[in-house]
Parts: C-alpha cells; sequence; structure tokens
C-alpha cells in the first residue's frame, strides 16, 4: 500500500527503516507521550516493523526520508483506533496532519468504518492541533485512561465519524 498527497506518503514499513525509525524513536518527546519504548534500539524496532499489522511509515513522497509512523487497530464495532508520531526534524511541518488525513481516509472506506477515534495527552499541544486540524473533535477527557512509564495520564478522547469525511 502506498498514500500520498504530492508530500507526504504512507508506505509500508520495511526492515531498513528499522535504524531511522529507532534513531527518531529516541527523541525524548517520543517515549514521553506514546508507548514506544525510551532507549529505543534498531532490534526493537525491527521486531516492530515484522509484526505488521496496519502500522505504516510516514515518509517524504519525494525522497522517501523516514519521518515518523502512523497506525490504527479495529475494534468490531466499525471503530478504528488511531496513533501516530513523527519525529524531531519532522515537527512543525503539517506532517502528521497529513498523514492522518490520508490515513483515515483510506481506513474508513477500506474497512467500513463508522468511527474513527484516538486518544492525546492533554498537555500534548502539538498532536491535540494535529487531531482538531485533520478533522477530528474533542468528545471526553479520560481521567487515568493509560499509563505509561509508570504514571497514570488522563487523555483526550477524539473522534471524526466517517460520515464527516
Amino acid at each position: 500500500m502506498r498514500l500520498e498527497d504530492g508530500d507526504v506518503a504512507l508506505r509500508s514499513l520495511v526492515e531498513a527503516d528499522a535504524a531511522p525509525l529507532a534513531a527518531a524513536a529516541r527523541d525524548p518527546l517520543v517515549p514521553y507521550y506514546t508507548s514506544v519504548p525510551e532507549n529505543y534500539t534498531e532490534a526493537r524496532a525491527l521486531e516492530f516493523i515484522l509484526r505488521g499489522g496496519n502500522q505504516f511509515a510516514i515518509v517524504d513522497a519525494a525522497t522517501d526520508e523516514l519521518l515518523g509512523v502512523i497506525g490504527f487497530h479495529l475494534d468490531d464495532h466499525a471503530r478504528g483506533h488511531f496513533g501516530y508520531w513523527v519525529g524531531k526534524e519532522a515537527r512543525g511541518r503539517g506532517v502528521a496532519t497529513r498523514a492522518l488525513r490520508l490515513l483515515t481516509r483510506w481506513a474508513a472506506a477500506e474497512h467500513g468504518l463508522a468511527r474513527l477515534q484516538l486518544i492525546v495527552e492533554p498537555e500534548n499541544l502539538a498532536s491535540v492541533r494535529v487531531a482538531e486540524k485533520a478533522g477530528f473533535r474533542r468528545e471526553a477527557r479520560l481521567r487515568s485512561y493509560i499509563e505509561l512509564r509508570g504514571a497514570r495520564r488522563d487523555v483526550y478522547l477524539y473522534a471524526l465519524l466517517a460520515e464527516d469525511l
């Protein structure tokens, strides 16, 4: 699979992505806001890639440079749960918003999703902006919803209905 908008592309992760993926994930903000472990190694990145699933590389459409990762998982109620992160050098350029728009439209059509959702920590203002720019609406604050690095954290629940795409 390859989706692109002219500047950003989504494609399957490949083994050659392990080294750049591990390097980008070692940015302290990635493990702080995501479930990516601290001190992410190339071996762990390779395990992640080989596991497969609905995880995709976010790349520069012209150069294929790895910018981040985006993915989703499905549940049995025509819902998709989305997550994303981009490396330090890609932030502030609209990369995550563009990737999220590409993937949500494709996933809704391909998998017949009625509802698309994601969670964002309230202090992660960049991710809040990404979700909102991609058309997601904040529906709730879920208290003590996730545990990351041994601490319980609140999240905002954002949703986008397929009919709003």
